[in-house]
């Protein structure tokens, strides 16, 4: 059986959803997933697990992300990107400079309050919020306290600036470029987002689905090597046995959420140390 992770390069204009669909037809598998959708109209990394790298995918939820993004000043939208339906526009407006943008810029690097997108597939009450969205219901959406860990101007067009993100887990880019606007009193929404990384899934070494097509198997990544934000853990291997069954390994070592275990060099799967005893959380 093929196992393992692909580093794809989703284009514009296809769902998550649908790249996993195309890639179920290229390796005859039903069991393929993804980690970190990506919007239908974004393109860029694309982390794709394949058989059994599918049960691993949740390990890599907490991974920090970094976007290239082009937000459009002048317009905004009720998605906040140019799917949606224009709801303010600035006409003879002055661009903010590089030094007024990378002041606003500033205001949002760290730990900050963010309300994510209505257009969103967040859950309110069990549905998703787009499909609420689409049918005009009212609704609030909760806000969230997320991490930006860096913000940085890299151009600035006639109407637009680009900037690159690096952020933690559940950061949108639509509600930033929505708040950076606002901290300029424009209406901005965003136009372009690429997403450069994923944790150790970087766009240069992202295959496209040509590529992925064409060298097939050759392509996956092995499952320890992508979740190596996970510490290692060497398992004494007379515990093997006892670790793939669930049983406690008794040991003298601190807490720790999860880490890759193995033993003897080959990957076994991922545990956790609670009070003194290593148990299995999933095993390959």
């Amino acid at each position: 059986m093929n196992d393992g992770f692909i580093n794809l390069n989703k284009p514009a204009g296809m769902t998550s959803h649908d790249a996993v669909n195309h890639l179920r037809k290229i390796f005859s598998t039903r069991k393929v997933g993804h980690a970190g959708t990506l919007d239908p109209q974004a393109c860029g990394v694309l982390p794709v697990a394949i058989n059994r790298a599918t049960k691993f995918i949740e390990y890599l939820a907490d991974c920090d992300k970094t976007y290239r993004a082009e937000i459009l000043f002048g317009t905004a939208t009720d998605s906040g990107d140019l799917e949606g339906k224009i709801i303010s526009c600035a006409e003879n407006f002055s661009m903010p400079t590089p030094d007024e943008l990378d002041a606003a810029l500033k205001n949002f690097v760290g730990e900050i309050e963010q309300t994510p997108p209505k257009f969103s597939a967040i859950k309110i009450h069990g549905r998703k919020a787009y499909d609420l969205a689409r049918k005009n219901f009212d609704f609030e959406m909760p806000s969230r306290r997320v991490k930006i860990f860096r913000l940085e101007l890299v151009a600035l067009e006639k109407n637009s600036a680009t900037i690159e993100i690096d952020c933690g887990k559940g950061t949108y880019v639509r509600s930033l470029a929505i708040d950076i606007g606002a901290r300029l009193n424009l209406p901005a929404t965003l136009k372009n987002l690429l997403r450069l990384r994923v944790g150790g899934f970087d766009l240069k070494n992202s295959l496209t689905f040509d590529e992925t097509k064409k060298f097939g198997a050759d392509c996956l990544l092995p499952i320890e090597t992508c979740l190596e934000h996970l510490p290692p853990f060497e398992l004494d291997e007379r515990r093997v046995k006892a670790f793939l069954n669930g049983l406690p390994t008794t040991l003298h070592a601190p807490d720790e959420k999860f880490l890759r275990i193995f033993s003897g060099g080959k990957f076994l799967g991922v545990g956790r140390i609670e009070r003194g005893e290593l148990r299995s959380s999933k095993i390959i």
